[in-house]
């Protein structure tokens, strides 16, 4: 397949006030450490059209707020102090003009580029200025990927008509807050306090630092600005420090401002203090083309690892997707100490909280950077602690991980959430969500399978998964009229629902997701305790003092457990098959996009708990983490047979009872469609892709991109459509034909074998092994199994 320069352009013509929050989060920058929203640098932030925001990967910083007649506690991803500023106005004699912003008359043409491939922001405007003049300007912006601290701003100024004075103004600005979600914005959002500026003394650099008002994160930024041979004048406004200069501008002779940015925090490694660090980081820094050659070599090298090669349409939205989660999760992020934030660090939405969207990254990043995965795993592992004080706390042995979690892995769901629909404030249940540790316990597994990484499995691996099971097996009761144990009081993924109807206390019994992963948990765990060297094994269980009768009491609840079933089809939890049927031709011809349809239900005085309606995918989301085989086997672990016909069924009960609140609901059921062979998956294939750039839930990729649903799109390509599958030391595949996707090919890295390549093409499967030292890989396809020996290929023709 040939690539056309413009695959890798994403591309916006013309200035839209309505479309720039989208934008902006479309047009991030980042590079695992910090990013920038993709802002227009002339404008400060204000209500409805700009936001710039910069986040460093897991800052985070507490407030309470009064809402409702209660005190409420949240912890936020914080808006560090904007390095973006830089502005210019023309000025007649001395008199000068109006600051020149899209937003202003004189604006003609406007172009926003982002270069996927390199990871530069260009932007193009043309502003005619009266009296025959027209300036353009043309700005290059990056955050560095091969130095995390660094980010870049190159403006090129030029006139056409008669010579011009301009004046520019650069900026660094500590007076931002977390403003960026209007349904927040009745919280405290002040998260940065003490805010000092001042002059570099050795170098012409200006400073800003602060820290953070109850995590005590300090933050330094230092930046220096050229353009050319004119000096700056410098001047320190209430939080912000400014560097002005006076430029004169004639036809045919461009005028370059370069801005180059440092910053550092406290969470940083081998720093005295984020200031110095800053400030020296700017100082050292070479010019912005040496700067611009070595951040284009990073994005060569990431490409390089991560190479997905998909035709048309899709495949330039896959790229687009390619990049934002490259970005978010580089190879920087294996230094750090964070998880994967559900909004990336592109917004505010869901306060820059990490949920259980790991489940839908991981697998793709386990196959390229199994580096990053382990540090995300390991952050979940320093929070082991807290999951256990968690678990105690609420009367229950073993690790409760939190639903969402931020800094130090406390629960950090809020209590009440605002429908903006009724305007009113409700109680927030989510945190009932405990299927979060099956998550962390699949990444686990699913890492060391494809990585072969047994010290890590043998170890915090072994710890994670030992006590999510333990927690399982405490919460499961046994229920003498069924024979069976059941776990009650939760909520599932769907979370449209989390409780009866009319009943006084949150949680729903049995649901359907909740307890088979639980099995598998328990079944993985009991693996591992039988897979352990002995010291390691003794080891452990004389530190947590598990004991015989607790093993045995894994065996018989990982056989016992309750899966309800109704009218032929496996229900989401007891009692589902008894809710109303809502109609759903009537919603929708009331209110034409029903996806949130719990605000809608809410703000009719009505519950969607009264209803078989569900957000998103919740029993099907065991056959997007499942294949049919290994849901078979854990269905008959519990003695309930699962045929293809039950299965299929059970598809099409929640496909006509799904909203699709989610942008993650769309991606499962593609996938889950296309593993089954049915028709209609690519409309739910498409509306994974579009979910952001289309904006499909309605505003909500303003406030940041879905990083879950955008790496899910990848991995779609991956592992579902390949069926891959990464066990027994082997790769074993599994392709399913998909015709609007009929060819793609991709590399990845397994088992330290670096660019094993596939490609799938009119029924033949291609797959090369690069040259080196390790062993041959087995290639697993239905009936048969091939061996490729390092340095070699084969091609293969798939069953029909």
């Amino acid at each position: 397949m040939t690539e056309r320069i413009e695959d890798w352009i994403w591309q916006y013509e013309g200035y839209d006030p309505a479309e720039e929050r989208l934008r902006e989060s479309l047009c991030t920058l980042g590079n695992g450490y910090f990013a920038t929203r993709g802002a227009a640098p002339e404008c400060p932030a204000d209500d409805e059209v700009h936001y710039p925001g910069t986040y460093a990967a897991g800052c985070y910083n507490r407030l309470t707020s009064q809402i409702a007649e209660r005190r409420v506690e949240n912890e936020d991803m914080v808006n560090l102090p904007d390095w973006l500023p830089l502005r210019y106005r023309l000025k007649d004699m001395d008199e000068a003009g109006e600051w020149l912003t899209p937003d202003s008359g004189a604006l003609v043409a406007l172009r926003q580029s982002l270069d996927l491939r390199s990871g530069v922001l260009e932007r193009n405007l043309r502003y005619e200025a009266g009296g025959g003049r027209a300036l353009t300007v043309r700005q290059l912006r990056v955050v560095h990927m091969a130095d995390p601290h660094l980010a870049l701003l190159r403006t090129e100024f030029d006139v056409e008509g008669p010579p011009v004075v301009l004046e520019v103004e650069a900026a660094l600005d500590g007076t931002v807050t977390n403003a960026g979600v209007p349904r927040y914005r009745q919280l405290n959002s002040a998260h940065l306090t003490h805010v000092h500026t001042g002059d570099g003394e050795t170098t012409d650099a200006v400073w800003l630092r602060c820290r953070t008002t109850t995590s005590d994160v300090r933050v330094g930024m230092a930046a220096r600005t050229t353009a050319g041979s004119a000096r700056a004048v410098t001047r320190h406004e209430a939080g912000r420090a400014v560097q002005r200069f006076v430029l004169d501008l004639r036809t045919g002779g461009t005028v370059t401002v370069d801005k180059t940015v440092a910053l550092h925090t406290s969470r940083d490694p081998a720093i005295s203090d984020p200031l110095r660090a800053a400030l020296d980081r700017v100082g050292r820094a070479p010019g912005f083309d040496e700067l611009l050659d070595s951040h284009l070599t990073a994005w060569d090298q990431l490409w390089c690892r991560a190479e997905l090669d998909v035709p048309g349409e899709a495949g330039r939205i896959l790229r687009l997707h390619h990049f934002h989660v490259l970005q978010t999760l580089s190879p920087h992020t294996a230094d750090l100490d964070v998880g994967v934030p559900a909004r990336g660090l592109h917004g505010e939405a869901y306060r820059g909280h990490v949920f259980w969207d790991e489940l839908f990254v991981l697998p793709y990043l386990n196959l390229h950077f199994p580096e990053v995965s382990r540090a995300l795993l390991t952050y979940r592992h320093r929070r082991l602690e807290r999951a256990c004080t968690a678990a105690r706390e609420a009367g229950r042995a073993g690790a409760m991980y939190p639903w969402q979690s931020g800094s130090d892995g406390r629960e950090e769901t809020q209590e009440l959430h605002l429908n903006p629909r009724s305007g009113r404030w409700l109680p927030d249940h989510s945190r009932l969500q405990h299927h979060v540790g099956s998550a962390v316990a699949y990444n686990v597994w699913r890492y060391c399978e494809a990585s072969g990484d047994a010290e890590f499995l043998h170890t915090k691996g072994a710890e994670m998964l030992l006590q999510i099971a333990r927690f399982w097996a405490d919460s499961a009761t046994y229920d003498e009229s069924l024979a069976r144990h059941r776990i009650r009081g939760v909520v599932g993924p769907d979370e449209y629902h989390d409780a009866y109807p009319g009943a006084a206390e949150p949680g729903l019994d049995d649901n359907a997701y909740t307890n088979v992963t639980a099995v598998w948990v328990l079944a993985r765990a009991l693996d591992v305790l039988r897979a352990l060297p002995e010291p390691r094994r003794r080891e452990l269980v004389e530190r947590t003092g598990l004991d015989g009768g607790e093993i045995e009491l894994w065996e018989d609840v990982s056989r016992t457990l309750y899966v309800p079933f109704h009218e032929g089809v496996i229900s989401q939890f007891e009692g589902y098959g008894d809710l109303a049927e809502l109609d759903w031709d009537g919603y929708r011809a009331r209110y034409g996009d029903i996806r949130r349809l719990d605000r809608i239900l809410e703000a009719e005085d009505d519950t969607v708990n009264r209803y078989q309606a569900s957000k998103q995918a919740d029993v099907l989301m065991l056959g997007y983490l499942f294949s049919p085989a290994e849901l078979r086997s854990l269905f008959g672990r519990l003695g309930y047979p699962l045929d293809a016909d039950t299965w299929q069924r059970t598809v099409d009960h929640y496909l006509r009872r799904t909203s699709h609140g989610s942008t993650l609901s769309g991606l499962v059921h593609g996938w889950v469609l296309a593993r089954v062979r049915r028709a209609g998956a690519w409309k739910f294939v498409r509306e994974a892709l579009e979910g952001d750039i289309a904006d499909l839930q309605g505003g909500t990729t303003g406030e940041g991109i879905h990083l879950g649903a955008m790496a899910g799109t990848l991995d779609l390509v991956q592992r579902g459509l390949t069926g891959l599958e990464t066990r027994g030391g082997a790769l074993s595949l599994d392709p399913v034909p998909l015709p609007e996707l009929s060819e793609y090919g991709f590399t990845l890295r397994y088992q330290g074998h670096w660019g094993v390549r596939l490609r799938m093409r009119s029924g033949r499967l291609h797959i090369g092994v690069p040259a080196s030292d390790r062993s041959p890989i087995d290639i697993e396809l239905p009936g048969r199994t091939v061996s490729v020996a390092p340095g070699e290929s084969c091609d293969l023709t798939l069953a029909e």
